[in-house]
């Protein structure tokens, strides 16, 4: 009997050593992956949470000032804010677009390879220098009467059974028709209805901007009531 135990207990103690070999894989798998806080800050980055980016970016910098992963993930934020502010200029919110810049300035003045004499820094100079001057003219150009400007167009119901209205709406469309560089189209039921419109309109343009190349068409919508759509030039 005893040689038979003595086997059984090698059997057993092979086969436990087998199933913890088998199992120390598995365990190390499942174990969640730690990212490193420069990882964790190139992600910030990349999900365009950039308030939460600054902040890990000042942590590292009050931990290991001298770290020379600093600069390149300071000029990436930067970055990012510059093309933040650049977007959101397009869709015509003035105010979240100089806060951007404003950031993207002051992250970029701190990065040498953005202030040095390279050609990759004088790029990124003229870069922030245009976003400057877009922001300035946005600021400049009178606020909107009608139309949206951060949509693709504005469609306007026009006031034709009222000619004092119509006048006064027709003041406001030509206003903005020169402030956003507008292009035209009447939409009306009548084919007659057209050319009197686009004189209103082309008097009123020309009287505002006399160099302006006012570009309007029409279209026949018979089911609907005469409109205008209003398509500002995306910048």
């Amino acid at each position: 009997m005893k040689p038979f135990a003595s086997r059984y207990l090698l059997v057993a103690a092979f086969s436990l050593f087998l199933a913890a070999c088998s199992s120390t894989p598995a365990q190390q798998a499942a174990a969640p992956v730690q990212l490193d806080a420069w990882q964790q800050l190139e992600q910030s980055i990349a999900s365009n949470e950039l308030a939460t980016a600054e902040d890990q970016l000042a942590d590292l910098q009050a931990k290991a000032p001298d770290d020379a992963l600093l600069e390149p993930h300071q000029r990436q934020l930067a970055e990012a804010y510059l093309k933040r502010s650049q977007i959101v200029l397009q869709k015509g919110d003035v105010n979240a677009a100089a806060t951007a810049l404003a950031r993207a300035r002051t992250l970029m003045p701190r990065a040498p390879a953005v202030t040095g004499g390279d050609a990759m820094a004088q790029a990124r100079k003229a870069e922030l220098e245009k976003a400057e001057a877009a922001l300035k003219a946005a600021e400049a150009k009178p606020k909107a009467r009608v139309i949206d400007p951060s949509a693709p167009n504005t469609v306007v119901a026009l006031k034709t059974t009222d000619s004092r209205a119509l006048r006064r709406q027709l003041d406001d469309i030509a206003a903005d028709v020169v402030n956003y560089r507008c292009e035209v189209v009447f939409q009306v039921p009548r084919t007659e209805d057209a050319p009197w419109l686009k004189t209103l309109l082309h008097k009123r343009v020309h009287k505002l901007d006399s160099g302006f190349a006012l570009k309007q068409k029409h279209e026949i919508q018979r089911s609907l009531p005469a409109q205008v759509v209003l398509i500002p030039h995306q910048q």
